[in-house]
């Protein structure tokens, strides 16, 4: 997430995705399906330009929505069976929303890059999710015009004993953020398990890098049903002191087919029943039937 034109006027969103099986870690891992998104936002997150590889025919349809809304039934009228089909590139659209919404956190890092007569607007934030349910502390930060985001110094994402485990990652400029993705599966018997994480972060003129979300995410599911059996959130970094109650509430998706969590986290975590980050992390395990098809042809 870039500003190539200054804050507060352009965003450009520029996003990598790829399925990959390993076999042997000592090697390298045999990538099966790729996607890049490019996207414009202008203020008020509404898309003006958007372009991908691999091309598809009717993407720009997409210019002119706003991200956040109706933009997920958006992708689906333009790029219908992208969904369905769990491609990296669905992946990298749907996080069109969230990625909008979150870009601006790093102004709150680069003070000194705004304008002397900036006034930051205030935004009525109770109810959107469970760090701003009514009474918490985020929300008398919000009031008060003192917001403290608690944030986390980090380092890079590439472990040294798993250098394949990531994509090539671009250098980023100060004023920049990254959400990225993990998800990884494999079988044990007749139970899939998966290792998922979630990070989003920022430039910082003092500390490099700090990440204002990060979650591990552990779970498994029925190898015959593909549906979840147990469900285990870690939330590592959140900005509120009420946030990492939202790891209580996951639970309450058990027994879902892995396939129907996107709709079952929005139709049972909307709000204060969930955490926004969280829902997130928990809804791109829906391609995880997608990846263990990978799994299979590249185990024969």
């Amino acid at each position: 997430m870039l500003w190539p034109e200054g804050i507060g006027r352009l965003l450009q969103l520029e996003g990598t995705a790829r399925d990959a099986v390993t076999i042997d870690p000592a090697d390298m891992p045999s990538v099966v399906a790729a996607a890049t998104a490019s996207v414009g936002i202008a203020p008020g997150r509404k898309i003006v330009s958007v372009s991908s590889t691999p091309e598809r025919a009717n993407i720009e349809a997409l210019i002119g929505c706003q991200g956040g809304g109706h933009l997920r039934a958006a992708l689906d009228h333009a790029l219908p069976g992208e969904r369905e089909a769990g491609t990296p590139l669905y992946l990298l659209l749907d996080d069109i929303s969230g990625c909008s919404l979150i870009a601006g956190f790093v102004v709150v890092r680069w003070p000194q890059l705004l304008p002397l007569n900036h006034e930051r607007p205030r935004i009525n934030l109770e109810g959107v999710c469970i760090g701003f349910a009514p009474g918490n502390s985020s929300l008398i930060e919000q009031q008060s015009g003192a917001v403290t985001h608690r944030v986390q110094q980090v380092g890079s994402l590439i472990n040294p004993d798993d250098p394949h485990g990531w994509h090539d990652l671009a250098e980023l400029p100060g004023l920049s953020m990254r959400r990225a993705r993990r998800i990884d599966v494999w079988r044990d018997g007749d139970t899939i398990v998966i290792d998922s994480a979630f990070q989003d972060s920022a430039g910082d003129p003092d500390l490099d890098r700090v990440a204002v979300h990060e979650y591990r995410l552990q779970a498994t599911a029925d190898a015959a049903t593909l549906t979840l059996q147990t469900v285990t959130p870690d939330p590592r970094i959140l900005p509120f002191r009420e946030c990492p109650s939202a790891k209580h509430t996951a639970t309450s998706l058990i027994g879902t087919p892995l396939a129907n969590l996107r709709l079952a986290v929005l139709e049972n975590l909307g709000k204060t029943n969930g955490c926004t980050h969280l829902n997130d992390a928990l809804r791109a395990l829906a391609e995880v039937p997608v990846l263990l098809e990978h799994l299979d042809r590249g185990l024969l």
